[in-house]
């Protein structure tokens, strides 16, 4: 920002909470335009934005208006995208900035005189702003919100798979106690959650069903469920039958409870996964209106793909890197 911008730009700062947002304004030279307490609601937006119209048309050397806040959970995200689009203040072209709170804390510990009616955080966030601190991208709006919400749903979800995965291992011990600690040199599968671990694992009542039926039929079994895709299913099948009589045999009153509990859980994982993948194409979707060519350096990253290319962007907004200066 120029100097003659900044001398002619007022400063908001806002604490948020769920409830009520404590509001400070002040000018380059800290002189203070508000200090109040508004709703966190639209009515308590709305009138924030005619109180800080009425500041700008009250004193004609201002001419923008740089409002920040911290990024408090979901509860920022409304007067974040009210204040940046509302039509009352676009003749004063705002820019609405969401911070880290972990910045505005570590620059709140450099003041020690304030006194204790001051409204402490909307004035530091608000001088923060005026010397110069901010270094994030001003606020999308909508287009933004849009594409964190599916970024941040597919990682709720992932994490719901996870856990059930976790939860199901437990239960697979119980039924099939060689096959839930297998390792790689002795497992049948290599995935306990594939389909054909879950075959076995639901299918059959028990291990001794497993142990008491022919080779051969056990290899048609692992063909048919694995559509082939065994290289060697006589191994496969040995390796099955091997795991199946040295588990841990229990009374037969609880198989069918934990087949039906393992069943449940791989119902569940199919779910998650199912919707995994329409949020990937939504993901997909929604990142097309955001900077091609921040995304397009993302993806040209080993390993990273549109999904996490289009997370990255949905939490930190930009991946441009300030260039330093000569020595240093």
């Amino acid at each position: 920002m120029k100097n003659h911008e900044v001398l002619s730009t007022l400063f908001v700062g806002i604490d948020v909470s769920s409830k009520n947002n404590a509001v400070c304004a002040i000018d380059f030279d800290e002189k203070r335009y508000i200090e109040t307490s508004v709703s966190n609601n639209h009515p308590g937006a709305l009138l924030l934005a005619e109180k800080l119209v009425s500041i700008m048309e009250g004193n004609p050397v201002f001419k923008r208006l740089v409002i920040a806040m911290e990024s408090t959970s979901c509860y920022s995200t409304h007067v974040a995208t009210f204040l940046s689009s509302t039509d009352i203040l676009m003749p004063y072209k705002p820019y609405v900035y969401c911070l880290n709170p972990k910045t505005t804390a570590n620059y709140k510990k450099s003041y020690v005189s304030l006194g204790r009616s001051d409204p402490l955080d909307a004035f530091i966030i608000a001088d923060f702003a005026r010397v110069g601190r901010i270094k994030t991208k001003p606020w999308r709006g909508a287009q933004f919100l849009a594409l964190q919400r599916l970024t941040r749903h597919r990682l709720h979800l992932v994490e719901a798979i996870t856990r059930e995965k976790t939860y199901m291992l437990t239960n697979i011990f119980l039924k099939f106690s060689e096959l839930a600690l297998s390792n790689k040199d002795d497992a049948p599968f290599s995935s306990k959650y594939g389909a054909t671990a879950a075959a076995v694992l639901t299918e059959f009542l028990s291990p001794d069903e497993i142990v008491d039926m022919e080779s051969s039929d056990l290899v048609e079994f692992i063909c048919k469920k694995s559509k082939n895709s065994f290289a060697e299913p006589d191994k496969v099948a040995a390796l099955l039958k091997k795991a199946a009589a040295d588990s841990y045999k229990l009374d037969k009153c609880l198989y069918e409870p934990l087949t039906i509990s393992i069943a449940s859980s791989f119902n569940c994982i199919n779910a998650f996964e199912s919707e995994v993948k329409k949020l990937n194409k939504a993901i997909e979707r929604a990142i097309k209106g955001f900077n091609t060519n921040e995304y397009q350096s993302l993806l040209s990253i080993p390993g990273v793909g549109p999904v996490y290319a289009s997370g990255i962007l949905a939490e930190i907004g930009s991946v441009n890197v300030e260039p330093q200066s000569k020595g240093g």
